[in-house]
């Protein structure tokens, strides 16, 4: 008896539910290396009347399962498709693909898109060909942004003065300043340029020796390395330094008497130079380098870009021009009988802020770390501040 090869091999038989759109239900009984594209064959001769002259009406059709809503693969077998037996199958005629746009309709939306497209230079000098030419001086845009920095650092230098006076009147100001101070005490013994001590590292030196020498050295990187070098057999470079404030608990337990004797004016004014001289200006590592390169002295450089707020351009340019404001007129505050420092001390929110110590200390790291401002303009209590400031200049300076 002769059996067909396709009979032997054969795989198991399964009986799929096929279902169409229009309600038509029947079941298909397909082994398991049946192809999809044979099976969707069988099922649109099933449904589809006239038959398959029309080699598209297959690619027009999907087969999905209609449990886990997967379409099919043409180019799979039953089996590779993990159909299982009485599997319900959806028959789905494919969504025609949308016509391509006449050419009437392609016209009309180029010269649309024309219409709407941004005119060009010979369009705009064209159009403003009878206005009168002016030149716009960046230069002086510049100065007038210069001229603001520095109009703000006399705006801070009058306003800590005005400040600490109205603190002296609080009868508690002396422990709150003292406990600013402790804070002070602990940011400087941990604050470290991490820029600067990866140069000094990169040139051989132990970073604990490099982050002595940079603390007392106020991060400079060329002092910092002339005392590594000087200090390198020294016995004691590797001793740790003193703990800020013990000098003075000494002096403190040795005389009480001489403390108990100090007003409380001339300890506030202590405690005040002391935070003024923590405070102290920190120039921009990358800046100072890049400018020293240039063949610029450290003091000069230094200078420079506490003059223009750490900015390296406009550093440059200071070092090269006439020098002004000079570094000593940054400590000058400005007119206290000028209209713009009398709107703003009668601005309440500038006024509350002033009997705050915080507020203080905020004018106070302004003044010599402008690039600190972003911090203290986002301080929920420091940020109304020098909001109202900024804006009371802003609107004086327009009229």
């Amino acid at each position: 008896m002769f059996v067909q090869e396709e009979k032997i091999f054969a795989g198991k038989v399964l009986r799929l539910h096929i279902c169409t759109m229009d309600g038509a239900e029947w079941l298909e009984e397909v082994t398991e290396d049946t192809g999809v594209e044979k099976l969707k064959e069988r099922c649109l001769k099933q449904c589809v009347q006239g038959g398959l002259e029309d080699p598209k009406t297959v690619t027009h059709h999907k087969l999905i399962h209609a449990t886990s809503e997967r379409v099919l693969s043409d180019t799979k077998t039953v089996g590779e498709e993990n159909l299982q037996d009485k599997d319900v199958l959806l028959l789905i005629k494919k969504r025609a693909p949308a016509a391509p746009p006449k050419m009437a309709d392609v016209s009309a939306e180029e010269k649309k898109k024309q219409e709407q497209k941004a005119p060009d230079k010979e369009d705009i000098m064209k159009v403003t060909a009878q206005l009168t030419a002016r030149q716009v001086d960046r230069m002086v845009t510049q100065h007038n942004l210069r001229d603001f920095q520095t109009e703000l650092r006399k705006i801070l230098v009058s306003l800590i003065e005005v400040a600490q006076k109205l603190l002296a009147l609080n009868p508690d100001a002396v422990e709150l300043f003292k406990k600013a101070n402790a804070m002070l005490d602990e940011d400087e013994e941990e604050r470290v340029d991490e820029a600067a001590l990866r140069q000094l590292t990169e040139m051989g030196f132990p970073e604990s020796r490099a982050v002595k020498a940079l603390r007392l050295n106020h991060m400079s990187v060329t002092q910092a390395m002339e005392w590594l070098i000087e200090h390198a057999e020294d016995p004691a470079i590797d001793a740790p330094l003193p703990v800020p404030g013990g000098k003075r608990a000494v002096a403190e337990e040795a005389k009480p008497e001489a403390v108990a004797e100090i007003s409380k004016q001339d300890e506030l004014t202590d405690i005040f130079k002391r935070i003024r001289r923590k405070r102290e200006f920190r120039p921009e590592p990358r800046a100072m380098i890049a400018l020293m390169e240039m063949g610029f002295d450290e003091k000069e450089v230094i200078d420079a870009l506490r003059v223009n707020n750490n900015q390296q351009d406009a550093a440059c340019e200071w070092l090269l021009g006439d020098r002004k404001p000079s570094p000593e007129e940054l400590d000058n505050g400005i007119d206290v009988e000028s209209p713009l420092f009398q709107a703003i001390l009668d601005n309440p929110v500038v006024q509350l802020g002033l009997i705050n110590p915080k507020t203080l200390l905020a004018f106070e790291d302004m003044l010599e770390n402008p690039l600190n401002s972003t911090q203290w303009m986002n301080d929920p209590e420091t940020g109304p501040v020098m909001l109202q400031i900024s804006r009371i200049f802003q609107t004086l300076n327009r009229t």
